[in-house]
C-alpha cells in the first residue's frame, strides 16, 4: 500500500515509504508457468532426438544398410586388387583371362550367355559366392575402359538384374600393360580392349565396377 510522502522532521528532507504486501497466489502461479515451460521443452527435445536418432525411419535405416555395403564392397575390391610382388593380383588375372562374355548366376554357378558350359572359377568367384550370394545381396561387374581419347565402352561381366533405388557401387582400376599380355591382339578381339598406345608398354586402364543391392 502507498504511503503519501513525508518531510522528516527537523531536515527538510522528503522521505518515501513502500509497503509491500507478499502475495502467496501469485507466487504459485509463476511456479507453475515455468514447470509448465520446463516440460513442454522436455517433450519437444525427447521428440526432436526419437525422430533424428534413431534407425527407425525408412531413410536411416536405407542410408545405414547403403554405408554398409559400400565399405563390404571397398574390401573386396581392394582384397581382389592386392598382389604380391613381381604378380598380378586376381583381379588383373580376371580381366585378362576374360572371355568377353556376360555372366548370370544361376543358382550355382556364374553361367556364360554366349556358352552355357562356360562357367566363372577361382577366387573372384570365391569370393563373390562366400560374401554376397551367401548373404542375399544382388550385384553386378562391369568393365569400363577407353575405345580412343574420347570414347569409353562399359562390358557387363557379371549380371544379376537391374540394381534398386539404393544400388552402391565401388570400382577399382586396373591398369593393364603389355607385359601382362601374351597376345595383344587375341586379346583385344575376346575382350574389345584395345592398346591405347603402340609406342610404349601401356596397353589400357580397365576401370572395375561393383554394383551391389539389398534383394
Amino acid at each position: 500500500m502507498y504511503k503519501q510522502p513525508q518531510y522528516l522532521s527537523g531536515c527538510g528532507k522528503l522521505a518515501l515509504g513502500f509497503n509491500f504486501r507478499n502475495n502467496d497466489s501469485g507466487q504459485l502461479h509463476t511456479l507453475e508457468a515455468i514447470m509448465a515451460a520446463i516440460v513442454m521443452i522436455g517433450v519437444l527435445i525427447f521428440a526432436v532426438q526419437a525422430t533424428t536418432i534413431t534407425p527407425l525411419t525408412s531413410s536411416t535405416a536405407n542410408a545405414h544398410i547403403e554405408s554398409q555395403l559400400y565399405t563390404l564392397g571397398q574390401d573386396m575390391v581392394m582384397a581382389l586388387d592386392h598382389s604380391q610382388y613381381d604378380q598380378d593380383s586376381q583381379l588383373k588375372k580376371e580381366i585378362i583371362g576374360w572371355s568377353g562374355d556376360e555372366y548370370v548366376w544361376n543358382a550355382t554357378h556364374y553361367k556364360s550367355r554366349a556358352n552355357g558350359s562356360d562357367t566363372i572359377s577361382g577366387p573372384v568367384n570365391e569370393l563373390l559366392q562366400q560374401t554376397l550370394v551367401a548373404k542375399g545381396i544382388g550385384h553386378n561387374m562391369e568393365f569400363t575402359f577407353r575405345l580412343d581419347s574420347e570414347n569409353t565402352l562399359t562390358s557387363p561381366y557379371i549380371y544379376n538384374g537391374d540394381p534398386s533405388d539404393n544400388a552402391v557401387i565401388v570400382s577399382r582400376k586396373v591398369v593393364l600393360s603389355n607385359n601382362d599380355i601374351a597376345n595383344t591382339s587375341s586379346f583385344e578381339n575376346r575382350t574389345s580392349i584395345p592398346d591405347m598406345d603402340n609406342t610404349t608398354d601401356f596397353y589400357n586402364i580397365v576401370d572395375v565396377k561393383l554394383t551391389m543391392w539389398r534383394m
